[in-house]
């Protein structure tokens, strides 16, 4: 580890804090529908939807309802994906002739855009039309991102209000977040990127000569206007099968700063629009201490294990100071890599600029364990803030069983209903990834996909239906998933890992926003301060270490003392 790497790293943290607060106020205003300085040009566009979809956004909905108009959106957004890829060797804005995506490929990519997933069975320069690219996967891309952060603000209302019906408007929340968020800071980020050389065309892809004389294809495209809506939308899904290890994708240490302080730039400002909407910034910066103590330690481990290099290389007399160099990015080097994996996972964004199949074992353990904690560290937008708000409501619960008093957050009584659907929410995310982990590591059709035998071949599929069930995205690389296998298992993976912690986490906002709010009184234990941080951060690593400690045993940390034994599996 060197000076200059820690001071990369704290760049980005200083960066990331000081757009936390002024980001949260701005998102604050725009899903309480108040006045912006954008509102003179983007009313008359947002009162032009509401007309032509019929919506009126002053009538608010209960609990079930907004949970059922986000789940007919999905249906139809799942159609209108899956026939368009089905359909795309027949349709135009196709210059390389990209024949139809089939059936089981379609119907996985699908669910992946749809859930905010992003994973990709398929490199994206060889299987995708400029059309799909444009038309269906960014179009996702915006609207699965929009969906999460208006499933956040449905939680945060059941927090803030009192003896309430409703938790909003779902289609009002859709549209706001897409139109006010979303597609202003995206204009400026593709404009930014075209500047630093990433291509925005629509031209056919060129050949190129080598200096040796050979011939190469050079794949371009609509890329920059992806790339944006991709990492601030914590999606992931790259234009180039490399993602943003592609000089096309990333081509300066600029566009890589960028694009990092992008996937987690508005999970951050979340945790601050929680603490305003209940009346007390503490608590959201509470949440936002919780995430950043299991980052930075993250990010410490990541570092340590990546700038050590590998004891195997280096006893064949290979120079290691560099750290390990294997999969990664000259131009980013050990620190930028092992930080871009961390922050990458933390979010549930998955785009990467550095193979973490090549990390050491413990580097990529990092990764894989950011994700096995339900994407709550910054997390995806807004998937990010309700997934550790139903960790809060565990934590809080655990605290009211200690000192035998009715548990209490920002005002409001936990009880048994709020309990049960949080801990459906929690369990739902071991028992897929668990359960299909184990099935591929025992069936001959999963047992095809990796490329590497023992504990480096269990990690690719342990990892895999994490990255799935986590709406993660990111790929340890090494598994052939591109089966009907992978494909189908991994497909069902996401669906769950997405709507079975929205469904339960909707009835928990409906509960709490019916009750009333109960005043501070001496009993009352304090959640805006150090004690309650630790408590979050234990609760979190209790859950998750009970539950996945023996598959992490088999593979990484197995194959970490393999490693220092000097075994090559």
């Amino acid at each position: 580890m060197t000076i200059n790497g820690w001071a990369q790293i704290a760049l980005f943290v200083a960066l990331l804090l000081l757009f936390t607060r002024p980001l949260g106020g701005y998102l604050d205003n725009v899903m309480a529908g108040r006045r912006t300085f954008l509102s003179p040009v983007l009313v008359p566009v947002e009162r032009g939807f509401y007309r032509l979809a019929g919506i009126n956004p002053a009538e608010e909905q209960s609990w079930w309802v907004y949970a059922r108009a986000m789940i007919v959106f999905h249906i139809v957004g799942f159609a209108f994906l899956y026939l368009l890829l089905r359909l795309q060797d027949l349709l135009p804005f196709n210059p390389q002739g990209m024949a139809s995506v089939p059936p089981d490929l379609a119907g996985n990519t699908t669910v992946s855009f749809l859930t905010n997933t992003n994973w990709q069975s398929y490199g994206g320069e060889s299987t995708m039309s400029y059309l799909s690219q444009m038309a269906g996967l960014s179009v996702q891309n915006f609207l699965s991102a929009a969906t999460g952060i208006a499933l956040a603000m449905a939680f945060v209302r059941g927090f803030a209000r009192t003896e309430a019906k409703t938790i909003g408007n779902f289609w009002a929340d859709l549209v706001r977040v897409t139109l006010y968020v979303l597609l202003p800071i995206c204009v400026l980020l593709t404009l930014f990127y075209v500047w630093q050389g990433v291509p925005q065309n629509l031209a056919s892809y060129v050949e190129a000569t080598t200096v040796e004389g050979a011939k190469q294809t050079l794949a371009q495209g609509p890329v920059a206007s992806q790339l944006a809506i991709k990492m601030l939308g914590t999606n992931g899904g790259g234009f180039f099968n490399a993602n943003s290890a592609h000089p096309y994708e990333n081509p300066t240490a600029f566009t890589n700063l960028v694009q990092m302080l992008s996937i987690l730039v508005i999970g951050a400002a979340m945790t601050n629009v929680f603490g305003r909407a209940v009346g007390d910034e503490r608590q959201g910066w509470a949440i936002f201490a919780a995430m950043g103590v299991l980052f930075l330690v993250g990010t410490y481990v990541a570092y340590w294990a990546e700038a050590g290099g590998n004891p195997l290389i280096a006893a064949l007399g290979v120079d290691n100071t560099a750290g390990n160099m294997e999969g990664k990015e000259v131009r980013f080097g050990s620190p930028l890599s092992a930080l871009f994996a961390v922050v990458t996972t933390a979010a549930s964004c998955g785009a990467v600029n550095a193979m973490h199949d090549s990390f050491m074992p413990l580097g990529g353990m990092i990764p894989l364990i950011n994700m096995l904690l339900g994407e709550i560290i910054i997390g995806g937008v807004g998937a990010g803030l309700y997934g550790v708000l139903l960790f809060a409501i565990l934590a809080i619960f655990l605290a009211g069983l200690m000192v035998g008093r009715t548990p209490e957050y920002v005002g409001k009584k936990i009880e048994a209903r709020e309990v049960k659907m949080t801990m459906l929410a929690i369990l739902c995310l071991p028992l897929v990834i668990l359960g299909f982990t184990a099935l591929a590591s025992v069936l001959p059709v999963g047992l095809a996909g990796p490329a590497n035998a023992g504990p480096h071949g269990f990690s690719e599929i342990f990892y895999a239906y994490t990255s799935g069930a986590a709406n993660n995205g990111s790929a340890f690389g090494g598994l052939t998933a591109n089966t009907v296998f992978y494909n189908g298992t991994l497909a069902i993976a996401m669906m769950v890992g997405r709507f079975a912690i929205i469904v339960p986490m909707l009835a928990v906002a409906g509960s709490l926003a019916a009750k009333r709010k109960t005043a501070a009184s001496a009993g009352t234990f304090p959640t805006h301060g150090g004690l309650f941080v630790g408590l979050l951060v234990g609760a979190i690593l209790i859950v998750g270490g009970l539950t996945y400690l023996p598959a992490l045993a088999l593979g990484p940390i197995a194959e970490h003392f393999a490693m220092l034994a000097g075994t090559l599996f």
